[in-house]
């Protein structure tokens, strides 16, 4: 390890460790870890981390953005589903910020199973998320810790894109409406390639979402929401009318909704609002009465 004063880790240190632990970084897995200190204070301020906060970060990996959660955070609970990654990450922490290693905690589990963590319920999340499961990852989180206000996540620049798209948008689609459901979202800046090892094929993007103050008002529950939207975007190029026929049990049935929604029969999803969206839920329940 390295001997500056510094805690966080460079990247001879990041080499070093996957090597002692015979890690290779994954594909499947989409793991790639983060090398520069600058890098990672950057995700903790733009995460707007507190003194007092207690952050969830999903897939620490090696450690680097834990340290730096760690440097300004309350506590951070680390969310690691990779055995060998899992079992070393106590000791780094241990072994770089000694002073720090009581305000962090492990949970060694996939985190789409995750459904309580250990000690005082999370106010953040910031996670480098795999590329391959970064939107179910993030909805499940935010749906299973409400108490969860301010998240940041790195994402494929393409995903981040999707997330904060705004109706209208080429690229607005099921994880924009979805996210919009809990939050307020945005994009919050570019990371270049040269961050991580190994180097991605692909640009990564950071994504500020701020949970909404009040829940969004509907008598729609959120599943049922949901099912409006996975069924707008399932045949995304065709009307509503058409798209929703199946879900409404026909197309006549459909149109009713919409048009008891304010919502034109021939608009397609990517022009609907999360709102518009849970107005066709409650009036496919009206309907339904």
């Amino acid at each position: 390890m390295s001997n500056t004063p510094d805690a966080l880790l460079g990247p001879a240190d990041i080499r070093e460790l996957a090597a002692a632990l015979g890690v290779r970084p994954t594909k499947q897995r989409g793991q790639n870890f983060v090398i520069d200190a600058n890098t990672v204070r950057r995700i903790v301020r733009t995460a707007d981390v507190r003194p007092e906060d207690v952050v969830v970060e999903v897939g620490p990996g090696l450690g680097s953005l834990t340290l730096a959660l760690l440097e300004v955070a309350d506590r951070v609970v680390a969310v690691e589903i990779d055995d060998v990654l899992a079992g070393a990450l106590p000791a780094t922490i241990a072994a770089r910020m000694p002073e720090r290693a009581d305000r962090f905690a492990l949970v060694h589990s996939d985190a789409m199973q995750v459904t309580e963590l250990p000690g005082p319920p999370p106010t953040a999340l910031v996670a480098n998320l795999p590329y391959n499961v970064a939107v179910p990852v993030l909805l499940h989180m935010l749906e299973t810790f409400p108490t969860v206000e301010r998240t940041l996540v790195m994402v494929q620049s393409e995903v981040a894109d999707r997330l904060a798209a705004a109706p209208g948008s080429r690229v607005y689609g099921v994880p924009s409406v979805k996210a919009n459901w809990y939050a307020e979202v945005k994009r919050a800046g570019a990371i270049g390639r040269t961050v991580f090892w190994p180097a991605p094929n692909v640009d990564s993007g950071l994504v500020s979402l701020v949970r909404r103050t009040e829940p969004l008002k509907t008598t729609a529950s959120r599943r049922e929401v949901f099912a409006v939207v996975d069924a707008a975007f399932a045949q995304r190029r065709k009307t509503l009318r058409a798209a929703l026929a199946g879900w409404a049990g026909s197309a006549a049935a459909a149109e009713s909704a919409l048009v008891a929604a304010g919502v034109s029969p021939q608009a397609r999803g990517e022009a609907l609002t999360v709102e518009e969206f849970a107005r066709i839920a409650e009036n496919k329940e009206r309907g339904e009465q």
